[in-house]
């Protein structure tokens, strides 16, 4: 059984190494096959523990996987210990494998240019509402200007209908949010997450920002989907200095 990975296509330097799994080429069976990571979402304990050593096979060290929350908190790699309540993590050090678990959620991988330290963010509307991406560079200490960032596949905005609550969250805080959202029947709104990540990291001074063009809902062959399916598996965002 061979995990099938996306190579994320971004200018980051050499040394900064870079995977996102997708669900193909684990041993979890419906409503998880195959390739899940997560395990908080009902699957076999065994099967995701399997699946997590056939990741294993292709990083330098264990990931380390977090209790993700929807909140800001990021946490230093090289400090922090499997299971601690947070969104982000950083890391200066070699070898210290940061990773989110998503299924809609937008995944945010972050770099310098220098290649001295990446991060990776876990930024739901929830969490992009709080301020992850604002946590996440704070906590790197490099200037906006010298990041960049890889947006991972999520919802698209053809699928990602919320409520008025959800719109308000975001132009309450900056009215440029707007853009992000286009309307719809009974009080309902389309939004763009992909829209409102770009809006923010601009407004902390980055740049270069290279998204990746999936859509989890709509490829169900490829990618897990909470609003599609519920009951599903998560995949995994990896980032980490070589």
């Amino acid at each position: 059984m061979k995990p099938e990975f996306i190579i994320p296509n971004w200018p980051a330097p050499p040394n900064v190494r870079t995977l996102q799994t997708t669900r193909d080429g684990g041993v979890s069976t419906s409503p998880y096959a195959s390739l899940n990571l997560g395990d908080h979402v009902g699957d076999a304990p065994a099967a995701v523990a399997e699946n997590r050593r056939l990741l294993r096979a292709h990083l330098p060290a264990d990931p380390l996987w977090l209790k993700q929350v929807h909140g800001t908190r990021c946490l230093d790699a090289a400090m922090a210990q499997p299971g601690d309540e947070a969104d982000a993590t950083f890391a200066r050090q070699q070898g210290k494998v940061c990773a989110v678990l998503t299924a809609d959620c937008l995944p945010v991988l972050f770099c310098d240019v220098a290649g001295s330290v990446v991060a990776a963010a876990h930024a739901g509307w929830r969490g992009l509402a709080a301020g992850i991406l604002e946590s996440t560079v704070a906590a790197m200490g490099v200037p906006g200007g010298d990041l960049m960032v890889w947006l991972g596949p999520a919802i698209g905005p053809e699928n990602f209908e919320v409520g008025g609550e959800v719109r308000e969250a975001f132009i309450t805080h900056d009215a440029a949010a707007a853009a992000a959202f286009a309307a719809r029947p009974h009080g309902k709104w389309l939004c763009d997450i992909h829209v409102l990540a770009r809006q923010q990291l601009a407004a902390l001074g980055v740049c270069r920002i290279t998204s990746a063009d999936f859509c989890t809902v709509r490829d169900a062959d490829r990618f897990y989907s909470y609003r599609r399916d519920g009951t599903t598996g998560r995949m995994a965002s990896l980032i980490w200095l070589e």
